[in-house]
């Protein structure tokens, strides 16, 4: 059995191969403490999975507990986790809690929390010591590097025959908040020092981080130091057991200056920089929980960039968004946050306090998960079964996606061989998908539908002094790719070509005359 990896397949779109074959991860992410108990994911989160027509998991594994004692380490609980996972028929995705946690040290072994002279934090500029151990600090870089490179030695000899383990993100939304760089001694040193060599071939520039970035330096000088840390610990783990790395990212979002969001981090904006210095990472994936996230989308993914969403919203729309981060996409995958939630009774989830999620800038409303769980497992079950067809019609103009952006967006207009599409979306409202869809046109006449909450109205093109009409149209269901049909939609019923709020799919024929 070949290790995972990631290459571009023959259409030039970067995929994740498990097995050799291509695989999309229509995955969940856990909530942060569930995998550190084998008891509580048997009782409470492998049950809550099931229907959800998941193939893969994001979960924890955490330094603490990998290395209680300093040299020593216990790999007790991430082979419970690979056990659970093999019982129940699923992947994982590791989430490698080590240096960073929400650009804070949160998971480091109590040995390296209490030992603040060997194992220093950042500093703001007032001198104020931080919750986060300084990327300029090499002696906790390299503990770190040890822990995860023991790690993932121990991961090729338990897992590299099995496979359960597929992806690996090291650290999890990196940075600093509350201020725009490390003012530490030691960062202060490096700050006014000439900038790495690398960075001038970047910019075309010399001098120090201040005369090369003017105001943006401290953000850039954070992104290449957090970045070389992050590829000193993945590069030497993937010498153990090349498996694909990522690095995920906390939003750059209102109000907008590094330190209001994680400073440092792989962002956009310094992308460039984090691919220069951690080239042992394929892909910076967004974690999104604002009302925007098609936009997101649009932004984060590209040819360099291939779509990794670790962690999304977890209301109805997430549906839709499914739906676009693999159909318009490309994603490598898709992953809910807190996806052990979904199955539960609305009035039992406990969302963030208000006052944190202003603090965030996390819209409340992503934690409703009213009917939630019924959208998303349609639309992974539906990926799920279209997929030798999304396989053949990906890359190419013959399989476009659409999604409502935003509140002012009322629709689209799609264009294919001999037909154009117009869009319509139907109003966003509460515990609802978005309106979206995509189509596949097997034949110029002949297309595939699948939508949700959108109104679809085929047009000639431009110039055509014909009218277009429907032939034929048939609802029904894809079953390993092949269609199997259900009603023949006419009278009434084909009135108008309309997406309900559950997922579905029709297949439709064309004519003009």
């Amino acid at each position: 059995m070949s290790i995972p990896y990631v290459k571009k397949d023959e259409k030039g779109i970067t995929t994740l191969y498990v097995n050799d074959k291509p695989f999309f991860c229509k995955a969940g992410e856990i909530h942060n403490s569930s995998s550190s108990d084998p008891e509580y994911m048997k009782e409470h989160v492998w049950p809550a999975l099931r229907g959800l027509h998941m193939n893969s998991v994001i979960a924890p594994v955490y330094w603490e507990m990998i290395e209680p004692e300093e040299g020593t380490y216990d790999f007790s609980s991430v082979r419970s986790l690979i056990c659970q996972a093999r019982e129940e028929g699923l992947k994982l995705i590791f989430l490698w809690f080590g240096l960073w946690k929400n650009a804070e040290s949160m998971y480091v072994p109590a040995w390296v929390k209490k030992d603040t002279k060997t194992y220093f934090r950042a500093a703001k500029l007032g001198g104020e010591q931080m919750t986060t151990i300084s990327p300029l600090c090499k002696a906790a870089v390299e503990k770190d590097r040890k822990a995860f490179t023991a790690l993932m030695s121990w991961l090729r000899e338990f897992d590299g025959e099995e496979g359960t383990v597929i992806m690996i993100q090291v650290e999890n939304e990196i940075g600093l908040l509350g201020t725009d760089r490390d003012y530490c001694e030691a960062a202060q040193k490096a700050f006014s020092e000439q900038v790495p060599s690398a960075i001038e071939e970047l910019t075309g520039r010399s001098g120090d981080w201040k005369s090369v970035f003017g105001d943006e330096a401290g953000e850039k000088f954070m992104a290449w130091h957090f970045a070389c840390a992050v590829e000193t610990i993945a590069a030497s783990g993937r010498k153990e057991y090349a498996l694909p790395c990522y690095a995920n990212a906390w939003l750059r979002q209102y109000p907008w200056y590094p330190g209001s969001y994680p400073s440092g981090g792989p962002v956009v904006e310094v992308q460039d920089i984090w691919r220069s210095a951690a080239p042992s990472l394929f892909a910076f994936g967004p974690d999104i929980y604002v009302p925007y996230c098609a936009d997101v989308m649009d932004e984060y993914a590209s040819d360099e960039n291939p779509l990794v969403i670790p962690e999304i919203r977890k209301d109805a729309v997430t549906a839709s968004y499914a739906l676009y981060a693999f159909g318009g996409k490309n994603a490598i995958c898709y992953s809910p946050f807190g996806i052990e939630e979904l199955s539960l009774d609305p009035s039992a989830i406990q969302a963030p306090p208000m006052e944190v999620m202003v603090a965030l800038n996390i819209d409340p409303s992503a934690f409703n998960i009213t009917d939630s769980c019924a959208y998303l497992s349609k639309v992974y079950g539906m990926m799920e079964e279209m997929e030798p067809l999304y396989l053949k019609y990906r890359g190419t103009p013959h399989l476009k996606a659409f999604i409502r952006h935003g509140e002012h967006d009322y629709g689209t207009i799609l264009h294919f061989e001999k037909y154009d599409i117009a869009v319509s979306y139907a109003p966003r409202m509460e515990a609802k998908p978005l309106g979206a869809g995509l189509i596949m046109e097997l034949e110029p006449d002949k297309f595939l539908l699948v939508g949700t909450r959108c109104t679809l109205r085929f047009m000639p093109k431009p110039g055509v002094k014909k009218t277009a009409d429907i032939l034929r149209l048939t609802e029904g269901t894809i079953e390993k790719g092949e269609w199997k049909q259900g009603r023949i939609l006419n009278g009434d019923e084909k009135m108008s070509l309309q997406f309900a709020d559950m997922p579905s799919a029709m297949m439709l024929e064309m004519y003009q005359f």
